[in-house]
This record gives C-alpha cells, sequence and structure tokens, in this order.
C-alpha cells in the first residue's frame, strides 16, 4: 500500500460523486431557458404583426417664398468661393530652422468680382498671408496672388488664373438705400462648412465698428443672419441676388453667432475694389493739410479740427489756408476747419469721414475759424494717403 487513501484519479471519492447532480441542475437550467425563448419569441410574434414603410404623402409645390431662396442660392451660390490662406511655415531641426514649405493658415470665404479671375474677401482673412487658395464651387482649386489690401475697411482682392467659363462674378447692388427689415442672405463657410446658405434681415444701418488697424469702418450693416467663423469674407446678398455687403464680424460673447453679425457696406467696396485692381493701393481725396490730434484741439478749447501745415502746391495752399507757426511772439495757430459744405466737422474722425463722401479733383466749400473770424474759403481736393497696399503683384 503506498499510503494514497484516493483512488487512482488523485480526487476525493465524494467529490467525483456530486459531479452528476451539478450536471443534471445545468442541463434542466438550459433547457428551461431555451423553452423561455421559444416562448418569448412566439408571443413577441403573436403580438406584433408585420410592418412595411409608410406611404409617402405627396408634398404639393412648395411655396413661393421657399422658391424664390432656392432660386436666390442657385443664382449666386456659384460666385462664392472657399478661402484659404497661405504661408511659409518654419520648421525646427537638430541643424537649426528649415523651411517647411507652404502651410494653410484657416479658412475664409470670398467670391467672385470679375471674369478676370478677381476675388474680393476681407484683409483679415489673409492677413498673415503670403497667398491663399481659392476653391471654385465645382471644387476646382487655384493658387491665388494677393492683388492689394485696403485695412482700413477690411477689404482684399486676390486674383486667380482660371478659365473665364468656371467665372461667374457676383451681380453688384447699392447699401445706400436699404431699409430696416428687408430680407438678407449670407452665403459662405462657416467653420469649413462650404456653402452654407443664411438668411435673416438688417437689423440695423450705420453702425461702426473697429477694423483691425484700430481705425472706425462707417456706414456698416447689422444683420440677424447667422454669421459665424469662417463667414468672413463672403457676401451679404439682398433678396434681388445683388451684393450689398462684406460679411465681416460678429457680436458674440462665445464666438458663434448671436444674431448680430456686421457687413461692410457694398457701397465701400465699389470704391475701394477697383483701386485696389487698378492701383494696388487706395487713393483717398483731402485737403492737403496736416491736422492736430482732437487731444490739443480740446486742450486749446477749438471746436473744430486745427491746421498744423500745409502741403507746398496742394489746394489748401492755393486757397490760402493758414498753418500753424512759431513766432517769435509764440505760437500763432492756423486755421479752425468747422465744417464741410455745411456739415460740422468738430473731430478729425468727422472731417475724414465727410471727405470721404468726396472725390479726388471734387471742390468742397470749407467753414473755418481764423483769429475768432468766420471764414468760407473753397478748396479743391486732392490724391492723399496713397499707402502702398501690395503684398504681391503680377504685372
Amino acid at each position: 500500500m503506498n499510503g494514497n487513501p484516493y483512488p487512482p484519479t488523485g480526487y476525493p471519492p465524494n467529490r467525483r460523486r456530486s459531479v452528476a447532480p451539478f450536471v443534471l441542475l445545468v442541463v434542466s437550467i438550459g433547457l428551461l431557458l431555451v423553452s423561455a425563448m421559444r416562448f418569448g419569441q412566439n408571443a413577441f410574434s403573436a403580438a406584433t404583426p408585420e410592418a412595411s414603410p409608410r406611404p409617402v404623402a405627396a408634398r404639393g409645390d412648395l411655396a413661393e417664398d421657399e422658391k424664390s431662396t432656392i432660386a436666390l442660392f442657385e443664382h449666386c451660390s456659384p460666385s462664392v468661393v472657399y478661402v484659404s490662406p497661405i504661408a511659409h511655415a518654419v520648421r525646427r531641426t537638430i541643424f537649426g530652422y528649415t523651411d517647411a514649405g507652404m502651410v494653410e493658415l484657416g479658412t475664409g470665404s470670398g467670391f467672385i468680382w470679375d471674369k478676370q479671375g478677381h476675388v474680393v474677401t476681407n484683409y483679415h482673412v489673409i492677413q498673415e498671408a503670403e497667398g491663399a487658395y481659392v476653391t471654385l464651387p465645382d471644387n476646382t482649386r487655384y493658387q491665388a496672388e494677393i492683388i492689394g489690401i485696403w485695412p482700413d475697411n477690411d477689404i482684399a482682392v486676390l486674383q486667380i488664373d482660371a478659365p473665364q467659363d468656371k467665372l461667374q462674378p457676383i451681380s453688384i447692388g447699392t447699401s445706400g438705400d436699404l431699409k430696416v427689415g428687408q430680407k438678407v442672405f449670407a452665403i459662405g463657410n462657416p467653420y469649413g462648412l462650404d456653402f452654407t446658405f443664411t438668411s435673416g434681415i438688417v437689423s440695423a444701418l450705420n453702425r461702426e465698428i473697429k477694423a483691425v488697424t484700430g481705425d472706425v469702418i462707417s456706414g456698416v450693416i447689422q444683420t440677424d443672419a447667422a454669421i459665424n467663423p469662417g463667414n468672413s469674407g463672403g457676401p451679404l446678398i439682398d433678396s434681388a441676388g445683388r451684393l450689398i455687403g462684406i460679411n465681416t464680424a460678429i457680436f458674440s460673447q462665445s464666438g458663434s453667432s448671436a444674431g448680430i453679425g456686421f457687413a461692410v457696406p457694398v457701397d465701400t467696396v465699389n470704391t475701394v475694389v477697383p483701386q485696389l485692381i487698378s492701383h494696388g493701393r487706395v487713393v483717398r481725396p483731402g485737403l492737403g493739410v496736416n491736422i492736430a490730434s482732437d487731444a490739443i484741439s480740446q486742450r486749446l478749447r477749438l471746436s473744430g479740427v486745427l491746421i498744423m501745415s500745409v502741403s507746398a502746391g496742394s489746394g489748401a495752399e492755393m486757397a490760402g489756408l493758414r498753418p500753424t507757426e512759431q513766432t517769435r511772439e509764440g505760437i500763432s495757430l492756423g486755421d479752425v476747419i468747422l465744417a464741410v459744405d455745411g456739415e460740422d466737422t468738430p473731430t478729425n474722425k468727422s472731417l475724414l469721414k465727410t471727405l470721404q463722401n468726396h472725390e479726388v479733383g471734387d471742390t468742397v466749400k470749407l467753414t473755418i475759424n481764423r483769429n475768432g473770424e468766420r471764414l468760407e474759403v473753397p478748396v479743391t481736393l486732392q490724391a492723399v494717403d496713397e499707402h502702398p497696399s501690395v503684398m504681391h503683384r503680377k504685372r
């Protein structure tokens, strides 16, 4: 006897005898489960009738306003493009910094201006860029050259070399006769979602917003049409399918549309864009004078704009306007501009805004204060502030 009390299997006798009842229990439970499943299936089949798709109800014609909105989008969307600004990226390696090639900086919108491939967008869309890619509605993509920029009104002009049959210029309207409450529509690429169409109304007119330069853009259109990041540079159109503004900014605490969007008026666009195309800069009318800051005028308790100096050969010099001069007795204040064509100009901003309503070569009537005497002087406006705005220009 080897001292092992168990049989050769190595298991205690009582454990081997307990296996059979356990197996019987498992089998019984399995049979019960199968029966229950079959009963459930039979009960479900008996309780649930056969189902099929319901017949589609006839819709009938679309409402007239729906038809007109659809037609508007189909007419205008071929003029809207996707703008991707690009610039050279620098990559750091163990050997120093190397050019990593052109990379996309973001997304924006724009629209086709003419058959020569000029595309209009916001300046802030391509502000940091050396160029851009422009994607047309048929998904063809072209590298664009920056032709001209005018940051003061947040406007930029690009150009692509695309076949003319692919280019559908947008129809141009006017912003001078807009009414609060009239319908407007926006097309753009918010968050990169191309050719998004939103609608709303003109919420207010003649708003003022700050451009990226800090200057004020006047006459801005306020709308509740949904405008989000990526809409910038896209068109705001009226119910006739005409451009009435460039979607430029939103007022929002979260960065998303809050129903308050702003568009640069088309009357400004239609003045600036041709100059950018022709000259690469904006030629603005001016008097040919340098003026004191509002702070200086306020300290001197002046109610207008003080002339500090007069440019040689300018319309101001020919009209006999007097500058501020240093004399032996002290400072002799120059003429103070009180009004232009009867419109009061108490600040620099008001003077510049009034002059922007004229063109180079126009003659305006200045009301001035000269040593306490009120005079009216005619002055012919000249081209001033010809700031070059060309980053890259093709000739």
